[in-house]
């Protein structure tokens, strides 16, 4: 049988049972259980997913640690802001973080722009649309 929607199971298994078939021979038919055949009787439409709950990383015992570093980074000068391997590192040898360079690296470049938006140092949108029409990729010259 090819693979329909939940909305299309629930049609198909509404219209077969109005046309005579049992609880049984529909569960036989589309594969599902007692439980989905009733579901789909009961109601037209499926229930939503239900949403997971996020799960906890590795990362997040060292989180207020690396927002601290980025915080102090805010007023430090430019040539001596922690970049992400030295943030890496810190956490690696002060506090013996068992986490992967590729999770500090992606929290980092998510947080960072948060934590500025959040002391006032950059815009909430940094979006401004073009005064010109874009140019073409032959240097600007129609043809």
């Amino acid at each position: 049988m090819p693979q329909m929607s939940k909305v299309e199971l629930y049609a198909a298994i509404r219209r077969d049972h109005r046309g005579g078939m049992s609880m049984r021979e529909l569960e036989r038919k589309y594969g599902v259980t007692w439980r989905t055949v009733r579901k789909a009787l009961d109601s037209s439409w499926p229930e939503p997913r239900k949403k997971l709950p996020p799960r906890a990383t590795t990362l997040d015992p060292y989180k207020a640690v690396i927002d601290e570093i980025l915080r102090a980074d805010l007023d430090a000068p430019r040539k001596q802001r922690h970049t992400v391997t030295r943030i890496f590192h810190r956490l690696l040898k002060e506090h013996g973080a068992d986490v992967a360079y590729g999770v500090v690296r992606y929290y980092v470049a998510d947080r960072k722009p948060e934590i500025l938006v959040e002391s006032g140092k950059a815009p909430l949108e940094a979006f401004r649309p073009a005064d010109t029409p874009a140019r073409s990729r032959s240097g600007g010259r129609f043809r």
